[in-house]
């Protein structure tokens, strides 16, 4: 079972050690079961104490899961295996729509809103012992959810939507406890809960967001936490429709003691309006990036929640970093309150690009899915088939295995790029990579 590969150490940190340098050398590939604790116990000479104590670690990391009587095994993406990995690299003449960036055209200058950060920042700089957020930047935060009926709450700021996410979930759940997460979803969240040493429970996914049945039924079987994407949802550009809110909001009111965290990924580049679920449950967390509208290495997003949510996490930030810069708050203060962004026109840009990209998939036979923001998902029946073909073609996708744990091939296109002029040639490449029509689902 495990070949050549020999697990050594005398302690747990090492054994455990010992199976993680396996893991990553790819000597113990993905599904490869380890011996059972006590046969390895008696080929190390050591306690079976000492070898389950190195289990559980590798459990709580992420590195390896237990399937009962199966015994112990790695897991099929242990966490030393980012999904960022799975991604094709576009070579010369190729056309990359793989990345996810946002289309920098779209994104606003950054040096008058610097300028003024520093200007401040002359006037009064920051220092220690100065409250972590922005007074200004968070009423101005606290406002426009406000008006997009998030709940009242306390704000605070992270380094980007992920950063949010990760303290939340480890402000309220202990290692082996499960998530529940959308199928395909952001791969960067599929990476996050099992380095956590958390379980990531799949719920499906359609163009109004998760589907109730299966949040239903993982809550029901114990899931403590559900992770939402509201608008513009990575990879299938679903957003939680107002009908699909009052239907999840009602599963969760029966579930009161489940965390849910909600990612607002279309702020400020779709022009569908929020529909919050926030509230319904005693532990909530709501997080806005500045990413997509305003720039990718701002790294600010802002956090709201019940009191004891937001609380633990600035408690816990306060022991770490510290605080997100000040300067950086003031910055993107100023982006929000001069209009650098006309959030209308970026919302129009992606839709155009979006819509006619899927408009024309359809024609040519091809289902395909992007309701918001600046991706399409396709359905495809042989992914990797898919992506060498459209190579061939000139175009690099984004292989769908990113993003998913247990829904259909597919391949995720990213619009930001394109122009008019692409749609018809992308279109007639992907219709003849993605091979025998698939049914219009991917839940």
């Amino acid at each position: 079972m495990l070949g050549e590969y020999r697990i050594s150490g005398r302690r747990a940190s090492e054994i455990a050690a010992s199976v993680e340098r396996g893991v990553g050398s790819g000597d113990l590939a993905p599904g490869h079961v380890l011996p059972p604790m006590r046969e390895l116990a008696e080929r190390l000479e050591v306690n079976p104490n000492t070898v389950a104590a190195a289990y559980r670690t590798l459990r709580e990391r992420g590195v390896i899961e237990t399937a009962g009587r199966r015994g112990s095994r790695v897991r099929p993406r242990p966490a030393s295996t980012s999904r960022g990995s799975l991604r094709i690299e576009a070579p010369p003449g190729v056309r990359d729509l793989g990345e996810g960036n946002p289309d920098p055209a779209l994104l606003p200058e950054l040096g008058p809103a610097l300028a003024a950060a520093a200007a401040v920042h002359a006037e009064s700089p920051g220092l220690y012992g100065e409250a972590p957020v922005v007074a200004e930047f968070a009423a101005y935060a606290r406002t426009a959810m406000d008006a997009d009926g998030v709940p009242e709450g306390p704000v605070a700021v992270t380094s980007g939507a992920l950063d949010a996410i990760e303290r939340v979930l480890a402000a309220h759940l202990r290692p082996g406890d499960a998530v529940a997460v959308e199928d395909p979803g952001w791969g960067s969240v599929l990476d996050l809960v099992p380095a956590l040493g958390l379980h990531a429970v799949p719920v499906g996914v359609d163009d109004e967001g998760p589907l109730v049945a299966d949040v239903e039924r993982v809550l029901r079987t114990g899931a403590r936490a559900l992770v939402v994407t509201d608008r513009a949802q990575n990879p299938t550009g679903a957003s939680v429709s107002a009908g699909r809110a009052r239907e999840l909001k009602a599963v969760l009111a029966r579930h009161p003691s489940v965390l849910l965290i909600e990612d607002d990924h279309g702020h400020a580049i779709v022009d569908l309006p929020l529909h919050p679920l926030a509230g319904t449950t005693d532990h909530w967390a709501f997080v806005r990036s500045a990413a997509k509208a305003y720039g990718p290495d701002l790294r600010v997003a802002v956090l709201t929640g019940d009191a004891v949510t937001v609380d633990r996490v600035a408690g816990r930030q306060r022991l770490g970093p510290g605080w997100v810069s000040r300067l950086l708050q003031r910055a993107v203060l100023h982006l929000w309150t001069s209009g650098a962004v006309d959030t209308t026109a970026v919302a129009w840009s992606y839709g155009e690009r979006r819509d006619a990209l899927v408009h024309a998939l359809a024609e040519r036979g091809v289902a395909a899915h992007g309701r918001s923001g600046m991706n399409v998902w396709v359905p495809v029946s042989d992914e990797t088939g898919a992506i060498a073909r459209l190579l061939h073609a000139g175009w690099a996708v984004a292989p769908g295995a990113r993003f998913r744990m247990g829904t259909p091939q597919a391949v995720r296109l990213t619009v930001s790029p394109l122009t008019t002029a692409d749609i018809g040639p992308l279109a007639d490449a992907v219709a003849a990579a993605a091979g025998p029509a698939r049914p219009v689902t991917y839940g």
